[in-house]
């Protein structure tokens, strides 16, 4: 295996251990990483939304077993994004303003991962009234439809919605948005085959680390775990990642 190819497989561990510990199955740092080594667009959108799939499944499962989900958050954001997810998939979009767009939403898991956006309210859910319904319903489409084009799950999106309305705590975020995006990236990827799917051989090596990596994040994110020095560096990374998709 070339030197580089090594560096993709670290790199991919340490990106689904960061997100999967925030309930996320990673799919923007993957493509962050996959960018930054010239993979292409189709091979970067499939190969995410695998790996995400994986990776939110697990995350989803530890803070679904440690309490943390709550079902009436969830359900309303999913019923517009997963139909809106697959028909995203499909939108026909050329790879530079794609690598434009998606250059953009790298730069959203940085204020999650840095918890720009933190609520300090309780952990009681608002989403009761016809209003809050009518706009989990519109975010969740907006959202579904976006993530399915560019091959992402979501919940670099969502969270900091979610948050920023105070509708839930962090870990509740964190298990809303572990399903949400493991929904989306069934839908998203329904639509990819659709298409016809680009598969890369490499991509069992990225998916082996992806979910190694996914079970120590989740496993110590939905108990607790303080990895600010870390998020940082994928920080850093996802603005590399993202300027150089905007800019190139």
């Amino acid at each position: 295996m070339e030197y580089y190819s090594i560096i993709i497989v670290a790199l991919l561990f340490i990106v689904a251990m960061l997100y999967a510990s925030v309930g996320h199955g990673g799919a923007s740092g993957y493509i962050a990483v996959l960018a930054l080594f010239g993979t292409q667009a189709s091979v970067m959108k499939c190969s995410s939304l695998i790996l995400n799939i994986f990776v939110s499944a697990i995350a989803f499962f530890q803070f679904y077993r440690s309490g943390h989900f709550k079902w009436n958050l969830f359900v309303f954001f999913a019923l517009t994004s997963i139909p809106c997810a697959y028909v995203g998939s499909t939108f026909p979009i050329d790879d530079n303003t794609y690598k434009r767009i998606l250059g953009i939403c790298l730069l959203f898991p940085i204020l999650r991962l840095t918890d720009v956006f933190r609520s300090n309210k309780p952990n009681e859910i608002a989403i009761y009234g016809n209003n809050e319904i009518a706009l989990s319903l519109a975010i969740g489409g907006g959202i579904g439809f976006v993530s399915g084009m560019l091959g992402i799950g979501g919940g670099i999106l969502l969270s900091p919605i979610i948050l920023m309305l105070g509708w839930a705590g962090m870990k509740q975020t964190a298990a809303v948005s572990a399903l949400f995006i493991l929904v989306n990236s069934l839908s998203g990827l329904a639509g990819l085959y659709q298409k016809g799917i680009i598969f890369d051989q490499r991509a069992y090596f990225w998916l082996a680390s992806a979910v190694v990596g996914g079970f120590v994040g989740s496993y110590f994110g939905s108990a607790h775990l303080d990895n600010k020095i870390l998020k940082y560096i994928l920080s850093a990374v996802l603005v590399i990642a993202g300027l150089k998709l905007i800019l190139v």
